[in-house]
């Protein structure tokens, strides 16, 4: 079986994310640009909540040659046919979304209309979502239904001189990433706020290859914070252990879980302490290890260039202290992920830490992925000056 995957406004994230859980050989990248991804897996095996790379996933229905619209309408009326058999009683939520093919709203809404005609013509009750764009985004899927029992969004993506065909079967919760997000008791704008997506792609990063359904294990972050990424965790089913330097972030860290876990069933093992990362020895409590460290000072315009150059190099120091604290009490080829900062420097440079050029020095091999390029793991914004760059590493042996 293969399933589509519609990347995240950062590609290449996504596609590491999935190569990370899926493996290499499984991620075909489509699009041109890419924007989306073929994964060869079965769509149960699929746990979509825990992809924050991810907007869309669907199960493919069909590879049809070429790009005509006449064609790919004739199968859709076909698959519409499937859709009456395989959809409860009820009114039909019908949408479509169109990816790198050059039609208009107005040709998509016409077959839109031709399928509707044609549910209706075996009984059922058809309501069509109406497209502004040819893209249906996350939040109109959600709205009207799209992936609930009743509901039937197909996706048409053009992949080079192909057309594919396919159901969307889930997409981003938009809602609840921002109820993670602005809704817990303890939040600070100084410190940098790290997005609940980003914080699941930093875990699935250090997870790898670890059997993603299986999520026994512990997840240990060394700079929690406001305890994002160990909420992240707690959701995908680790548990989670956390320390920071301050002691106002534990509180923070603590009250946030405690707000999270209230309505889980069961108790998950959370353990938080007071720590400095550049010299703690954590328990051997933790099977991976996600974090983002320390990001230097939140600027909100350009600094000057010795004010950089402090920054930076208070940022490398910390950071390398921190990475040789950690390397002797990790097994050889322990594999984890930390997002370290850099500059944008506009024009799509960045200025990036020195300890990228000495990590063997440091004990430790930076993995590369077959789909994703280590240079563009940053995670950015174009009003921001900070980025965060995601290295995937791996203890080098003692």
């Amino acid at each position: 079986m293969q399933c589509l995957f519609l990347l995240g406004r950062q590609p290449a994230l996504g596609l590491a994310e999935l190569e990370s859980l899926y493996g290499g050989a499984s991620v075909t990248p489509i699009g041109a640009p890419v924007t989306a991804a073929l994964v060869d897996i079965d769509s149960k095996r699929v746990d979509f909540d825990r992809l924050g790379g991810s907007v869309k996933f669907a199960v493919v229905l069909a590879t049809l040659p070429g790009t005509d619209w006449r064609s790919i309408e004739q199968y859709l009326i076909k698959a519409a046919a499937t859709v009456d058999t395989t959809t409860p009683e009820g009114k039909i939520q019908l949408g479509l979304s169109a990816y790198g093919l050059r039609i208009s709203t107005s040709q998509l809404l016409a077959t839109g209309l031709t399928l509707k005609k044609a549910l209706r013509s075996v009984g059922r009750s058809v309501r069509l979502i109406p497209n502004k764009d040819i893209e249906l985004n996350s939040a109109s899927v959600l709205h009207n239904h799209l992936t609930g029992d009743t509901g039937c969004e197909f996706i048409i993506f053009r992949s080079g001189s192909v057309t594919i065909i396919a159901r969307t079967l889930r997409v981003q919760d938009i809602e609840a990433y921002t109820v993670r997000d602005r809704e817990r008791p303890k939040r600070d704008a100084r410190i940098g706020m790290l997005p609940p997506k980003l914080a699941q792609i930093i875990i699935n990063l250090a997870a790898g290859l670890t059997k993603p359904l299986d999520r026994a294990g512990t997840i240990l972050d060394p700079f929690c914070g406001t305890g994002v990424v160990l909420q992240e965790a707690l959701l995908m089913g680790y548990g989670a252990y956390g320390s920071d330097l301050e002691p106002r972030m534990i509180a923070y860290t603590d009250l946030n879980l405690e707000w999270l876990t209230a309505n889980f069933a069961s108790k998950p093992p959370i353990t938080t302490e007071i720590a400095d990362a550049t010299s703690h020895t954590w328990g051997p409590i933790y099977s991976s290890l996600a974090c983002e460290t320390y990001l230097g000072r939140p600027f909100t315009s350009s600094p000057d260039a010795e004010i950089l150059a402090q920054t930076i190099s208070e940022c490398n120091l910390i950071i390398s202290k921190f990475l040789r604290n950690l390397w002797p009490q990790l097994p050889a080829g322990f594999r984890l992920c930390v997002a370290i900062p850099s500059w944008n420097s506009g024009n799509g440079e960045f200025k990036r830490l020195p300890l990228i050029d000495s990590l063997a020095e440091l004990g430790y091999n930076r993995i590369s992925f077959k789909h994703a390029r280590t240079n563009d793991l940053i995670y950015h914004r174009a009003d921001q000056i900070v980025a965060r760059e995601l290295l995937v590493l791996q203890k080098l042996a003692n």
